[in-house]
This record gives C-alpha cells, structure tokens and sequence, in this order.
C-alpha cells in the first residue's frame, strides 16, 4: 500500500505524512507519534494546514472506497486519519455520521 501517494494525491509531499505514513505502517506506533504529528501540524501556515486536512479526507475518502478489498486496512486508515483530524482540527471536515443519515 502507497499511504504516501494517497495523502499526496496530486498535490506536493509534506513533511507531516512521513509520520502518518509510519502510524499506518505500523499502527502500534500511533500512540508515541499522536503528539509529534500534533507539535508539527501547529506549527504549519493555514495553506499547508488545509492541505494536510484534505490529506487526511483523502485517506478517509480512500477507505470506505477500498473498505470491502480490505476491511480491516480500511479501519486501519480510516481511524489513524480521523483520530489525526479530530486531534488537530477539533472535528471532522466531513463527518460520516451525518453524511450517512443525511442521504436517508
């Protein structure tokens, strides 16, 4: 799995992902890089900021489209990126429980 190339999309590589890509890599890592990822992500312009969170909705985005090749991958991804998202952001930019009941 290209974890780098999902967060990149067809934008520029950041600093950042290299640790998400490790979180996802191995996910008992998570913990321990949590707050690193937290220290860097604050200290990143608005710009770069917004791009780091479409990286993370990439990863989200990319889950629940390959969820039913891999399931357990697709937990993997979608919790690193969601966890990582609500650390830093607060919330999520699109939350999947209100999209779901929404297209009710």
């Amino acid at each position: 799995m290209n974890y780098l190339s999902v967060l990149c999309g067809k934008e520029e590589n950041l600093p950042i992902y290299s640790q998400i890509v490790t979180c996802l890599e191995d996910i008992t890592q998570f913990p321990d890089l949590v707050e690193p990822i937290y220290r860097d992500a604050i200290t990143l312009n608005d710009t770069l900021l917004e791009k780091l969170r479409f990286g993370l909705l990439r990863l989200q985005l990319y889950s629940e489209i390959h969820r039913n090749s891999d399931m357990e991958e697709a937990q993997k991804m979608r919790f690193v990126s969601e966890m990582i998202e609500r650390t830093i952001f607060g919330g999520l930019f699109i939350d999947r429980e209100s999209f779901v009941s929404d297209s009710d």
